[in-house]
C-alpha cells in the first residue's frame, strides 16, 4: 500500500481524496457482497445491489452494523476471504459479552502498520528514535499496532508490553526511550512514579502516543508536565483494525482520520440520520481497504465531532475531535447523563491527579454516586490540609458540572489501585441487582 508516510495522500486535495474513496468503496461493496453472506443478506433485505453504490455519495444507502452483529457472527461469519489467506487475528477482551475476533491478511497487516507509522511520524518520530511500547501485546491491538508502526518507520522498538513498572523505568533510562506508547492512565502512573523517585532528569522522552481509553485535556496537560513531553492522541478499534485509524499532529486539535482507508460519518444515534460536519453525534466507520474483516458502516458508539477546518500541518484528512464519551458507556444517575470525563475535568482543574474511582450504587429506589480521589503528595505532606473543606469544594464543582449531588471521599496517595493497562474508572454496583 506504499511507504509509511505518503505525503501525496495525506495532503491530497479533498476532491481527489473523495474520488479515491469512491473507487475503493465501490470495489469493497462488490467484495463484501460476493464473499460475506451476512452483508449479502442485509443488502438484499434493504433492496440494495452492489451496482447501486457508485461512490461515497451513496454510502448512506448501506445498512449499519453494530457490535451485537459482530458477536452474533462469531467467529467466522464476517470473514471476507478464505481462512487460508489470513495470517493473524486480534480480539476484544470480551468483558462485556462474547469476544469479537478480527481477521487480517498480510495486506491488512501492512496497511495497519502504515497507519501506525503515520501516527508516529506525526508525533515527530524518525528512524533515530527509540519507541517504547507498553501497550499490552497478545490479542489486544495496542502493542502489535504500535510495534508494527515503529518497525515501518525504522525506529528502535522496545516491545515492553504493559506492567512491571520497575523494568519499564530501567529500560527507559538505560536505552534512552524517546517516544512512549501506552494508555494515558498508565502514562500518568509512570509520570507519578518518575516524579516520586526524582528520575525526570534521567528520562529522555520527548513525545507520547496515548489511546485505548478516554482522557481529558486536563489529563493531557498533567501528563505533559510530569513527563516533560508532548502528548498525542491516537484512536482505533479492534473491529476496524486497531490503533492508527486516526491520530493527532503537532497542532493537537483533533485526530486526522486516515481517509484513504476509512470513511467516517457522524449520525444521530437515535435515528441513524447522517449529520452535517460540526454536529455532535455517533461516529460510524466504513473500511475501504481491509479485506479479511471488512466492516461497512460500523457504529462505534463513540460521540464526537468531525471537522475539515484547515490544519497547520498541511494534512487534508478530516479530523475527529476527542470522543466526549460513548453512547453505551454513559451513566444515567438520578435521571442525569453522566460521563466519567466530566468528573475527571473537575478533579484535575482543582489540582488533583488522575487517580480516582467512581462508585455508583442504588439504595432502595434511589441512585447514589461517590467519587473517590487521592490527595497529591503535596496535599498529604501539608499538615494544614483540610480534607472536609477539600471534599466540599469538589462536591460544589461536580454539582456545577453535573447538576446533581455527588458524594466525595478524598483518600491518601496510592490508595486507589493503579492501572497498567486500561483504567477501571467506574464501579456500577447497580448491575448486581436483579429486577
Amino acid at each position: 500500500m506504499g511507504n509509511y508516510f505518503q505525503k501525496d495522500i495525506e495532503t491530497m486535495p479533498v476532491e481527489e481524496l473523495k474520488k479515491l474513496q469512491s473507487d475503493r468503496l465501490v470495489e469493497q461493496v462488490k467484495h463484501v457482497y460476493a464473499n460475506v453472506q451476512f452483508y449479502r443478506e442485509r443488502m438484499d433485505e434493504a433492496g440494495i445491489k452492489p451496482e447501486d453504490i457508485k461512490g461515497v455519495e451513496d454510502l448512506h444507502k448501506l445498512p449499519f452494523i453494530n457490535k451485537d452483529d459482530l458477536r452474533d457472527q462469531y467467529p467466522y461469519g464476517l470473514l471476507g476471504v478464505p481462512l487460508s489467506e489470513c495470517v493473524r487475528i486480534q480480539s476484544t477482551s470480551g468483558t462485556t459479552g462474547r469476544r469479537v475476533v478480527a481477521f487480517y491478511t498480510q495486506d491488512d497487516i501492512d496497511v495497519w502498520d502504515e497507519c501506525c507509522a503515520r501516527a508516529i511520524v506525526a508525533a515527530g518520530g524518525t528512524k533515530d528514535d527509540v519507541v517504547h511500547v507498553c501497550y499490552g501485546y497478545g490479542l489486544f491491538t495496542g502493542g502489535p499496532g504500535l510495534n508494527g508502526g515503529s518497525h515501518k518507520v525504522g525506529s528502535l522498538t522496545l516491545p515492553m508490553s504493559s506492567g512491571n513498572t520497575e523494568r519499564q523505568l530501567q529500560f527507559m533510562e538505560d536505552l534512552g526511550s524517546t517516544i512512549l506508547c501506552c494508555t494515558p492512565s498508565y502514562a500518568a502512573n509512570l509520570g507519578e512514579t518518575i516524579t516520586e523517585r526524582g528520575l525526570k532528569d534521567k528520562i529522555k522522552l520527548k513525545a507520547g502516543i496515548f489511546g485505548a481509553e478516554p482522557w481529558t485535556e486536563e489529563m493531557r496537560h498533567n501528563i505533559e508536565e510530569t513527563l516533560g513531553i508532548k502528548a498525542y492522541d491516537i484512536y482505533g478499534l479492534t473491529e476496524i483494525s486497531g490503533p492508527g485509524v486516526s491520530f493527532e499532529c503537532e497542532e493537537q486539535a483533533g485526530m486526522h482520520i486516515q481517509e484513504d482507508h476509512f470513511i467516517p460519518e457522524i449520525i444521530n444515534p437515535d435515528t441513524g440520520e447522517v449529520l452535517p460536519e460540526g454536529e455532535v453525534g455517533e461516529l460510524v466507520f466504513t473500511c475501504i481497504t481491509k479485506k479479511a474483516f471488512p466492516l461497512m458502516r460500523y457504529r462505534t458508539r463513540d460521540l464526537c465531532i468531525l471537522t475539515r477546518k484547515k490544519c497547520s500541518c498541511g494534512r487534508t484528512h478530516i479530523r475527529m475531535r476527542k470522543p466526549m464519551g460513548r453512547s453505551d458507556d454513559m451513566m444515567v444517575v438520578k435521571g442525569v447523563n453522566v460521563f466519567p470525563s466530566q468528573i475527571e475535568t473537575v478533579l484535575l482543574n482543582q489540582g488533583y491527579q488522575a487517580n480516582y474511582q467512581i462508585v455508583v450504587d442504588r439504595i432502595g429506589n434511589s441512585d447514589t454516586i461517590e467519587v473517590q480521589v487521592e490527595k497529591t503528595p503535596e496535599m498529604a505532606a501539608d499538615t494544614a490540609f483540610d480534607v472536609a473543606a477539600a471534599q466540599k469544594q469538589i462536591v460544589a464543582g461536580l454539582k456545577s458540572m453535573l447538576g446533581i449531588g455527588v458524594n466525595v471521599k478524598v483518600v491518601e496517595p496510592r490508595t486507589i489501585e493503579r492501572s497498567e493497562g486500561k483504567a477501571k474508572r467506574v464501579i456500577d454496583k447497580r448491575n448486581l441487582y436483579i429486577g
